[in-house]
């Protein structure tokens, strides 16, 4: 064998004898740098929202610079007028009655485990159609910001 060849096996046998007692300090040291978070409801701590009869709290990230994930509840007969989001926006109910809608698509009604995405820039509303409060999570891939459409009646259908 080749003193060029021989050293390349003697690399990599190293290697393989190093790597798994390297690799789990890396993951650590990685796993320090954001920490778990494990929180009960009853823990949150909501605030007003833009709409009156919605309050929010986020869950985790930053809505002011970048990707988050936010918890809502939304009073009975609440209604989120007609908007839209650069980020994409995705939306799990885990308490009452939501009816979403999109521009393009049908209203849909969800209950516990219902989902929606909403694409960036694509309008939408939703409303709480429950006799008890609703309750979501949303998540944005980006940061939040919201842009309310002015004429109240449903967007054209886009054709795409």
């Amino acid at each position: 064998m080749s003193a060029k060849r021989t050293l390349h096996v003697a690399s990599l046998l190293l290697s393989l004898v190093f790597l798994p007692l390297i690799a789990p300090a890396q993951m650590a040291s990685s796993a320090a740098a954001k920490s778990g978070a494990v929180k009960a409801l009853s823990d949150v701590r909501f605030e007003g929202d833009d709409t009156k009869c919605l309050r929010s709290a986020t869950e985790n990230g930053d809505p002011d610079t970048g990707p988050s994930t936010l918890i809502l509840k939304a009073a009975p007969d609440c209604k989120v007028p007609w908007h839209y989001h650069t980020a994409e926006e995705q939306l799990i109910v885990t308490g009452g009655t939501v009816q979403a809608e999109m521009d393009g698509m049908a209203a849909a009604t969800l209950n516990a485990g219902g989902f929606a995405m909403m694409p960036s820039k694509v309008k939408h509303r939703f409303s709480c159609q429950s006799k008890t409060e609703c309750v979501m999570f949303v998540t944005f891939d980006r940061k939040y910001d919201i842009v309310w459409v002015k004429d109240s009646a449903p967007p054209a259908t886009s054709a795409k």
